[in-house]
């Protein structure tokens, strides 16, 4: 994930899907019967051309865009057991804040419909074949667009616990242990399949106006601290290197005005194993926090890379690529430029069917990602 001669490329991992995806990735949530043969060429095809896409906008370190998944942190349902039914939506305390906001939100289509199925029994290992599928595609795909390296996301223990309560476990603690131990597998197939892990994580960000909204400072931070704990032993068997975290505040448009300071959940987060740190600062609640950055530079190790989002996931503003060379410079200023990637602020289509960006205006961020990229280089290096 080092560069010594230029400044890499990568994003968080979703990108959009096609109405055929889209629909396919449905009707398996709804139980509805599809042609599994005709839909298995249609992920095939998905998969090809995001990858080829990517490559050809000047991505280095791409994803599967997690085409097959109805959402990031849901589809675990389909790998373990343990998961059924349905559970009410997790209001964010910001649009507490601003009701007529919320309400506004979920009127215009702002608001993703899917099912967040509890935990009601054992959690184990179900089936690695949708992992093995999603691998086969990936693989594949790297084959006809070779990229500089490849990434595969997968959710966390903690952000599964987030979006999946317990109505099982005699305590948080041991659903965690038993989220981490089966998720454990899917993490080194990853690996072992010849990709980076991308373990995401927006349960030390978002749960805060989330999942412990209603709680105080120090038990929040005691949840986090053991969210990365699980997290560590989950990965104990994964070279940090091989691994990259993702953390956000949530990718939706909205006040954001009670998501925790990044100087809050930092010391927290840099005891994470992977070597990489996705996390958000292109958005306007979060683009001051590169200062956050440079007044705790003795805490970041230096194993850790930074991963920057420097392009906004949620808005369709084609940022200049002079802005985007700005905010890399800040980084690279900071830690030096070898351990600096820019990235995006988090996914472009966390669930199937859902994101507030365009599908064209994405893949013109991910080209003017790359041309920052580039204007960032040349002057870090010192080349015309």
């Amino acid at each position: 994930m080092r560069s010594t001669d230029r400044i890499l490329t990568t994003h968080v991992g979703s990108l959009p899907r096609s109405e055929a995806v889209t629909e396919g990735v449905f009707a398996r949530e709804h139980g509805t019967p599809i042609d599994e043969a005709a839909f298995h060429q249609t992920l095939t095809d998905a998969v090809q051309d995001t990858v080829r896409r990517q490559v050809e906008n000047g991505v280095d370190l791409v994803s599967d865009g997690e085409q097959s998944k109805i959402s990031y942190a849901t589809y675990i349902k389909d790998r373990i057991t343990g998961f059924d039914g349905d559970s009410p939506r997790r209001t964010p305390k910001d649009l507490e804040v601003f009701p007529n906001y919320g309400a506004w939100a979920s009127r215009s289509g702002g608001v993703p419909e899917y099912k967040r199925p509890k935990c009601v029994g054992p959690i184990e290992v179900k089936s690695m074949d949708p992992l093995n599928e999603d691998l086969d595609f990936f693989t594949q795909a790297l084959q006809a667009s070779p990229a500089v390296g490849g990434f595969m996301n997968a959710a966390s223990p903690g952000v599964i616990a987030l979006f999946q309560p317990n109505e099982y476990y005699a305590s948080d603690d041991e659903y965690l242990e038993a989220l981490a131990e089966a998720m454990r597998v899917e993490y080194e197939g990853i690996v072992n399949a010849g990709f980076q892990l991308q373990l995401d994580s927006p349960d030390l960000g978002l749960g805060r106006h989330m999942m412990f909204k209603d709680t105080e400072d120090a038990e929040y931070m005691a949840r986090i601290e053991r969210h990365v704990e699980v997290l560590n032993h989950a990965t104990r068997n994964i070279a940090p290197e091989q691994m990259r975290m993702h953390i956000c505040w949530g990718n939706y448009e909205g006040p954001h005005v009670c998501d925790v300071g990044l100087e809050v959940i930092l010391p927290t987060v840099l005891k994470a194993r992977p070597a990489a740190l996705l996390f958000e600062t292109a958005n306007p609640r979060h683009g001051h926090e590169w200062q956050v950055i440079r007044d705790h530079a003795s805490l970041i190790g230096e194993e850790k890379i930074l991963v920057p989002g420097v392009i906004d996931s949620t808005s369709n503003f084609v940022e200049h690529p002079e802005l985007v060379a700005e905010r890399i410079e800040r980084f690279a200023n900071i830690v030096g430029r070898e351990r600096v990637i820019a990235g995006t602020d988090c996914g472009f289509s966390t669930f199937a069917g859902f994101g507030s960006v365009q599908t064209d205006v994405v893949w013109a961020k991910l080209k003017t990602l790359a041309e920052g990229a580039e204007l960032a280089s040349q002057r870090l290096w010192g080349r015309s």
